[in-house]
């Protein structure tokens, strides 16, 4: 047999993942239990391409997993009731099923900071700091030093 007739296209490989991932789907979310059945079939199957088929589907449930958990990093500690109070915020806005990761950054300074995918939202004193001596032309050459540039860069 001919070795291009032994081997699955990357088009047809890319197809079959996607539709692999679509049936791990349940209500809009990756269902882990359904995936992880999946991986076992493709491996004891070891239909030809099925490495390659492991990566493509390896990737697509890689990307999915930011964009259904939310990152909440704030300078200090927050109370209970405005972390339940960003939580179901959250919510609304992206739906149920969100998992929530809180994390605290003293270099922040202080505010917050949520990523939800690709989606940021950077209320932090850090930022509008960054934002500010971007305005007057400072640029950071380190940690201890700072050098005032005129905006033609000279």
């Amino acid at each position: 047999m001919d070795a291009r007739n032994e081997m699955k296209t990357t088009p047809q490989i890319e197809r079959e993942s996607k539709q692999l991932y679509r049936l791990c789907r349940v209500n809009g979310f990756l269902n882990e239990d359904r995936a992880r059945q999946v991986v076992r079939r493709i491996l004891e199957e070891k239909q030809r391409g099925y490495l390659a088929l492991l990566s493509q589907f390896k990737r697509l449930v890689r990307l999915d997993l930011p964009a259904h958990t939310a990152e909440v990093e704030t300078a200090v500690p927050i109370p209970a009731d405005l972390r339940f109070s960003v939580e179901a915020r959250l919510t609304k806005a992206y739906g149920h099923g969100l998992s929530m990761q809180f994390a605290v950054k003293p270099a922040l300074i202080g505010g917050m900071r949520i990523r939800v995918g690709n989606d940021v939202y950077d209320g932090t004193l850090l930022s509008g700091l960054t934002t500010l001596e971007k305005g007057f032309g400072i640029t950071t050459t380190n940690a201890w030093r700072s050098e005032l540039r005129s905006p033609s860069g000279e």
